[in-house]
């Protein structure tokens, strides 16, 4: 069998069939075995990967916003793009969302997902050349139509995290807490405008990683007192001794997740000194881990209850 001709370097992601014919491939070329079709006019070489591979979204992308020049990235492919955290269903998804404006029929084609929104000037970003997407904030507010509660405030804690412990490096906020509250409630008659304004009070700056999110919402869906997340333990002087991933000062009770790092001996051993740390400042602990959070929330919340009432937390009737 005769192996087809190589492409031109500048070829070797996914490109428009008008490129290669300005570049002087034939209509045969176009047809070899070695091009996948994800949608007419669009060409990508198979050793690139497949359909549903992230590993440059942009490239992906840029095809089809070349051939549909009003359309933005949004929704979940925004939210990918912009880092923002994501149930394991939508990271990898094999279809992009492209956002047009709603004068426009939504775009239909392969490996598509079409939208129509009525999205402002500040509402659109151009991060790189030729590539179009839905600013931070107006990505979250648009995954409130999609993702559930507890996932749309992990993406909204990630987006609004900003800490300068005493250890590690200062986060900055991506959208400040404040500014993500104006952003929602400006609009108004907004599809999912009512789940984004309810979500949006239960965001909270300081939170390190999604199954943090998930926790707090689970100590609150069962009635606990609030904890705030990334919380200091001060020693007499007040200062600083210990970050809490989950805190609550009034019942001096503590509260952290334990992922899969801390099974290592490194961790285990750095663990231990910071627990005895922590019973020296006189707070009370409480380790969950992931297969605490398997069994749901009323479990995880009769577990904290424990270290609660240590501290002289007395449940409501």
């Amino acid at each position: 069998m005769r192996l087809p001709k190589p492409l031109p370097p500048s070829l070797s992601g996914p490109f428009l069939i008008s490129e290669a014919r300005d570049l002087g491939l034939s209509e045969g070329r176009l047809r070899a075995s070695d091009l996948r079709i994800p949608s007419r006019g669009i060409r990508v070489p198979r050793l690139s990967g497949n359909a549903g591979d992230d590993g440059d979204l942009t490239a992906r992308a840029r095809p089809y916003l070349e051939l549909l020049p009003d359309a933005v990235l949004s929704h979940t492919t925004a939210a990918r793009l912009h880092g923002m955290p994501l149930p394991a269903s939508y990271r990898h998804e094999s279809v992009l969302h492209l956002a047009r404006e709603p004068a426009k029929p939504a775009a239909r084609r392969r490996h598509i997902r079409g939208h129509r929104l009525a999205l402002r000037p500040g509402d659109i970003l151009s991060p790189l050349p030729g590539i179009r997407v839905t600013s931070p904030a107006r990505t979250w507010f648009d995954l409130a139509g999609v993702l559930p509660l507890p996932a749309l405030v992990a993406a909204g804690d990630w987006l609004v995290s900003a800490h300068g412990r005493s250890f590690g490096y200062p986060r900055q906020a991506v959208v400040a807490l404040n500014e993500l509250q104006d952003f929602v409630a400006e609009l108004r008659g907004v599809p999912g405008i009512r789940t984004a304004r309810f979500a949006v009070d239960l965001l909270r700056s300081g939170v390190d990683s999604p199954q943090e999110s998930y926790l707090r919402l689970m100590l609150q869906k069962n009635g606990l007192p609030e904890f705030r997340p990334s919380c200091p333990l001060l020693d007499g002087a007040g200062r600083p001794v210990v970050w809490a991933d989950l805190g609550c000062p009034e019942f001096r009770t503590c509260v952290e997740y334990d992922g899969e790092h801390h099974l290592t001996r490194e961790q285990q051993l750095r663990d231990h000194n910071r627990d005895l740390l922590v019973r020296e400042l006189g707070w009370h602990q409480v380790k969950v881990s992931s297969g605490d959070m398997r069994r749901g929330s009323a479990w995880v919340a009769a577990k904290v209850a424990r270290g609660l009432k240590l501290g002289g937390w007395i449940p409501e009737g």
